[in-house]
């Protein structure tokens, strides 16, 4: 009986695969996803992933003029209350194969509206952090996270490791929708100003009214009995 190269690897496979039912393929696909243990391939630059800070009106527009916090589901007054988040972090979307992209693909899913969302300080910068699904899931809308996640790899054709995968399965089981839920909140009760205060100092100065973008400020902007209307004439920073 001739026995020939192909039947020995054939051979050896199936062995094993008898002996290692759990060694992972380099290979293996899920969801459409290719497993991949995180790899970084060259270094990591915040300075690579930049985004224009109008995307924020725009993650505002797709909530339907809503500053609102799917992780929370709490609502804000003002858009200084909120940080832009990355539900697929850049550092996160880097090692999964975006180090070898170009710049012009990672600014790009630094301002992709299906990868960004609104999230307090506290939870952007304290919790969420880098962190992916296996380490880190929201309180609410966890399905509508955990899906987009998915929908951002497939995307940018990234890969996603072996324990993100089984924490994602987990929650998906209990999934009826994806859908984003806008839950009853308690809108928080910042000082008035905070919004075009930069500084804090209760004041709302020209330079602050410029850069917020609401220059001139009439009277009959809420931002006016801040400022300082010098000449009188119900117009401040014309």
């Amino acid at each position: 009986m001739k026995i020939t190269i192909k039947a020995i690897f054939l051979q050896l496979a199936l062995i094993g695969s008898i002996l290692y039912p759990n060694l992972i393929s380099a290979e293996e696909v899920w969801r459409g996803l290719r497993i991949a243990p995180e790899h970084r391939c060259a270094p990591y630059n915040r300075n690579d992933y930049t985004y224009p800070q109008s995307v924020e009106l725009e993650i505002i527009r797709s909530m339907g003029g809503k500053i609102y916090s799917p992780y929370t589901g709490r609502y804000f007054s003002f858009r200084t209350q909120t940080d832009i988040e990355h539900m697929v972090a850049t550092s996160e979307a880097h090692d999964s194969g975006l180090c070898a992209r170009s710049k012009r693909t990672k600014r790009q899913l630094a301002s992709d509206l299906d990868n960004l969302t609104l999230a307090s300080p506290e939870v952007n910068r304290q919790q969420k952090r880098y962190f992916d699904a296996a380490e880190w899931l929201p309180e609410y809308n966890k399905c509508w996270f955990v899906n987009r996640i998915i929908q951002v790899r497939l995307k940018y054709d990234l890969t996603i490791d072996r324990r993100e995968a089984d924490a994602i399965d987990k929650v998906m089981k209990e999934c009826e929708s994806f859908r984003l839920i806008f839950y009853e909140g308690v809108p928080s009760a910042p000082k008035p100003t905070s919004e075009w205060d930069e500084d804090g100092d209760s004041r709302v100065t020209c330079r602050e009214a410029l850069k917020a973008g609401i220059a001139p400020v009439y009277a009959t902007h809420p931002a006016y009995k801040f400022m300082w209307d010098a000449d009188g004439d119900g117009v401040v920073c014309e």
